[in-house]
């Protein structure tokens, strides 16, 4: 039995110095400790050891048992730091190395325009106002001198819920509640979603606006001309000019049409203007008295002027944008 304890440990201490990986340290492990192993075999004949003899045996096999395991538990860590060290060196990061370059979104033409028109009037006393998508057919149209017979109702394409009902084709409903609801003087800008049933390369079903309304007394034309006028060179460049063109609208009168001077031939003429040297931003004018009366505000003491404008259509024009569609895809 002495001499097997002594074969035992011999070959234990050639096989742990064959040892070059973690993967050989556990098939030592197994050959000596496993159920078959070497040592567990001695174990297991202790049993036949004589009475007399078994404590002394039982000592030296549990010596050698923990001897082995001691030096097996060396091997294993020292492979295991050793390996945590490679894939240490391999993770590391260098940081000498140029870092991957994040692409930056920024806003949408529709986004930046919007703001820019805001900022554009509130630096000019306007304050923006707000109000709900879903509109009466009287805020939308009859306060505004639009009765239900009207042939201008024709132009709007109006989405209707029911027969008094209707997704709002324009913003002009905020200004019909804020003139109901507050005394001149009155300056307000009305930005928002409108909805019309018309579909193509120059028109949206759901399409933004801005509509600005300025209410108080000894209000004329001349003072919409020359906000109008601030505007276009903030928005599109300090020498734009602008031009006013006779037009209609059932909700002011006077009223114009707003041209600005195309900033891609500066006038000239090009395909973007169609050969004119204009190009077409707004429509406006002066509140008509029956407005300001149906709001119940005294025409004889109080004037204003109003102008609506398409969004899409500003960032169509300034940057260089040939359909409408491209907005929303």
């Amino acid at each position: 039995m002495d001499k097997k304890i002594n074969e035992i440990i011999s070959l234990f201490s050639e096989e742990i110095a064959k040892i070059v990986d973690i993967a050989d340290v556990k098939n030592v492990k197994i050959a000596f400790f496993g159920k078959s192993g070497h040592l567990t075999e001695l174990m297991k004949s202790l049993k036949d050891v004589s009475k007399e003899d078994k404590p002394r045996m039982g000592k030296l096999i549990n010596d050698a048992k923990v001897g082995c395991e001691e030096q097996l538990k060396e091997k294993e860590e020292y492979f295991e730091n050793l390996n945590k060290e490679s894939k240490l060196q391999e993770e590391a990061i260098d940081i000498s190395m140029p870092s991957k370059k994040k692409t930056r979104g920024t806003l949408h033409p529709l986004t930046k325009i919007k703001n820019e028109i805001l900022d554009a009037f509130m630096c000019l006393g306007f304050k923006v106002t707000s109000g709900s998508e879903i509109q009466t057919d009287y805020n939308c149209f009859q306060a505004l001198n639009i009765p239900k017979d009207h042939p201008a109702r024709d132009m709007q394409d109006t989405f209707y819920i029911d027969e008094n009902t209707v997704l709002r084709p324009h913003t002009s409903p905020d200004q019909i509640i804020t003139m109901e609801t507050e005394k001149p003087p009155i300056k307000i800008l009305s930005p928002g979603r409108v909805y019309r049933s018309d579909d193509d390369a120059t028109h949206s079903p759901m399409f933004h606006q801005i509509e600005g309304l300025v209410i108080d007394e000894e209000i004329t034309l001349c003072d919409l001309k020359g906000i109008l006028d601030e505007f276009a060179k903030k928005i599109f460049s300090p020498t734009t000019k602008t031009r006013f063109r006779p037009s209609h609208f059932p909700f002011t009168e006077p009223s114009v049409e707003v041209d600005v001077s195309c900033m891609m031939c500066e006038g000239k003429g090009c395909r973007l203007c169609k050969g004119t040297g204009w190009i077409e931003i707004l429509g406006s004018g002066m509140v008509h008295r029956n407005v300001l009366i149906n709001c119940g505000i005294d025409p004889d003491k109080y004037s204003g002027f109003a102008f609506g404008m398409g969004v899409e259509r500003i960032a169509m024009i300034k940057y260089g944008i040939p359909d409408m569609r491209l907005l929303f895809e």
